[in-house]
């Protein structure tokens, strides 16, 4: 059995009314799924807004690999370390895809004892979110294809239908298709294709939402398609938006449930940060800091990816402040960094890991960039030395950086109690001066170029003329004032995955360009990266299956 499944299944869950009251949650805002998930009432979230914020720290972390970092389970760890030693503490991540959870990487849900549970229902089906928020993308998608079919009333080109349908799980077979075949009563044949969901508009528009209205605001405003004469058509147009808003009209409240120590955990919303804004909803994140005094969230991937896109696409659109930068590592991680294979990690090996800090240094600096203070937080394996952490402490004290070695995962709370006393006293020195990266009045290309070369470390970014043309055109129909979200690989600061460490001087290659207008950002698309990804040689899905007692067995 997987040891944070059989962690998990050994808890003693309190009553989802009980971490809901101890969070100040009152029983009638309290819609419960089950005994140990809830979604908390819109009519109560608006009743807080004249409430002061608390802080907001970002849990973010280095280059992933195969090797793990552990942001989820640092956040949860963070966050329970908080409320032992006084804070009321808050916890907002993102719900996890099937996609991943049947694939490679596995469900998001932390690991050890730094779990928020329910485990197995967040990483399957959860309350249902993300298949609202399937619905209401393909919904539209069939009501795109309906107006063309009953006389094309509003002229659209089906040469340049730009929405597509989405499913939450790999299936490369999806990416592109033909639609519509089989005869005249089908409609008119076209090229089409499938995104996994947390790529969709929908999602990103569903987290980024501050209420209602906006939801349905914003869903009016997405472009599916364009005229012959290059006419942009909304989902307004389509009279889409409304029935949109029907379906997420239940989704959009946020999910409360517990971690393993009964700190109250905000799960909600999941864009992935490789090919979306990787940040969890606006609704939860500013829910959780009208209650508590300090709020840790997760972004997506490394730094440059969903601590970036929080920073500059999240926090700009929602008025966030954060108040500190918690970037993770691990000791094996920064070796695979330095040049050592993943069956090499386990000898001691500090000449590698110095090597790989350079990964992590970067991404320190590049929070740093963004007017945050930072923490760094060293996920401890068993096998790491006191050898390999030293390098680590003292490179980082170089440039002025803590460096604490945390035990969440075997410890709970208590092996982070180190970390959220460096977090506390960040936030106690008011030191933040948040900025974005760039100015919303630069152009597209040169937004593109700003991250590339400041995030990155890219010499200059490379857009074929359609690119480049496409940028110019978004701009002359009034989308150059809004953020760029970069697609790209999440395991380099190039578009090429092998890339390893910290590179520079290497040219970001633009492929693609797509407005998300209801969304509020242009998203360029980088290198090979797919916004439906396919499912590994071996997936997880070959080692999940149910138990004789029903319990399920190979999910982590």
């Amino acid at each position: 059995m997987n040891l944070d499944l059989e962690i998990a299944r050994a808890a003693t869950l309190r009553p989802i009314h009980e971490i809901a009251a101890k969070f100040g949650i009152p029983d009638d805002a309290v819609e419960p799924y089950g005994r140990h998930k809830a979604k908390i009432g819109l009519t109560f979230i608006d009743s807080l807004d004249s409430r002061p914020d608390g802080a907001l720290v970002l849990v973010t972390g280095i280059s992933p690999t195969p090797a793990g970092e552990g942001k989820t389970t640092t956040t949860v760890g963070l966050g329970d370390a908080l409320n032992r030693l006084g804070k009321r503490a808050a916890i907002c991540l993102r719900e996890p895809s099937l996609g991943p959870s049947f694939g490679r990487k596995g469900g998001a849900a932390g690991g050890g004892y730094a779990q928020v549970v329910p485990m197995d229902q967040i990483n399957l089906h959860f309350t249902g979110d993300f298949h609202a928020i399937t619905a209401a993308n393909n919904l539209l998608a069939a009501m795109i294809d309906n107006s063309v079919y009953w006389g094309n009333p509003l002229g659209i080109d089906t040469r340049r239908i730009s929405w597509r349908r989405c499913l939450d799980m790999n299936d490369r077979a999806l990416r592109s298709i033909a639609g519509s075949l089989g005869g005249v009563a089908n409609g008119f044949p076209r090229e089409d294709g499938f995104d996994i969901t947390v790529a969709s508009e929908v999602m990103a528009v569903f987290c980024l939402a501050r209420n209602l209205q906006d939801l349905q605001a914003r869903l009016g405003r997405t472009i599916v398609a364009q005229t012959r004469d290059g006419t942009y058509i909304t989902a307004a147009d389509i009279k889409a938006d409304g029935a949109m808003a029907v379906l997420l009209r239940d989704a959009i409240a946020p999910n409360l449930v517990q971690t393993l120590e009964g700190s109250p955990a905000l799960v909600h919303g999941g864009p992935f940060a490789n090919i979306a804004h990787g940040c969890n909803s606006v609704m939860a994140t500013r829910l959780g800091l009208k209650l508590a005094d300090i709020v840790v969230t997760e972004a997506g991937f490394g730094a440059d990816l969903g601590g970036e896109k929080f920073l500059d696409i999240k926090c700009r659109s929602a008025g966030l402040k954060p108040a500190c930068a918690v970037v993770v590592a691990t000791v094996r991680a920064l070796k695979m960094h330095g040049g050592v294979a993943r069956d090499a990690l386990a000898p001691e090996n500090v000449a590698a890991v110095t090597l790989g800090i350079a990964n992590l240094r970067r991404h320190v600096e590049n929070m740093q960039k963004f007017g945050l203070p930072v923490v760094v937080a060293v996920n401890h394996f068993t096998g790491d030395t006191d050898a390999e952490f030293a390098a680590i402490r003292d490179s980082m004290a170089a440039l002025g950086i803590e460096a604490i070695s945390c035990t969440h995962w075997a410890d709970g709370g208590a092996g982070a109690e180190a970390l959220a006393q460096a977090v506390i006293g960040r936030i106690a020195a008011g030191s933040a001066a948040y900025q974005p990266l760039y100015s919303l009045d630069m152009t597209l290309a040169d937004k593109i170029r700003a991250i590339a070369q400041g995030i990155y470390r890219a010499s200059d970014i490379a857009m074929p003329d359609g690119v480049a043309k496409a940028l110019k055109s978004f701009e002359a129909s009034g989308f150059g004032g809004v953020p760029v979200c970069i697609a790209k690989t999440q395991y380099s600061f190039t578009a090429d995955p092998t890339v390893m460490g910290a590179p520079v001087g290497h040219v970001l290659p633009v492929r693609e360009v797509r407005l998300s207008a209801g969304a509020g950002f242009v998203v360029a698309i980088c290198g090979d990266i797919m916004t439906m990804p396919g499912l590994p040689r071996v997936p997880a899905a070959e080692s999940i299956y149910l138990r004789d007692d029903g319990e399920i067995e190979g999910l982590f």
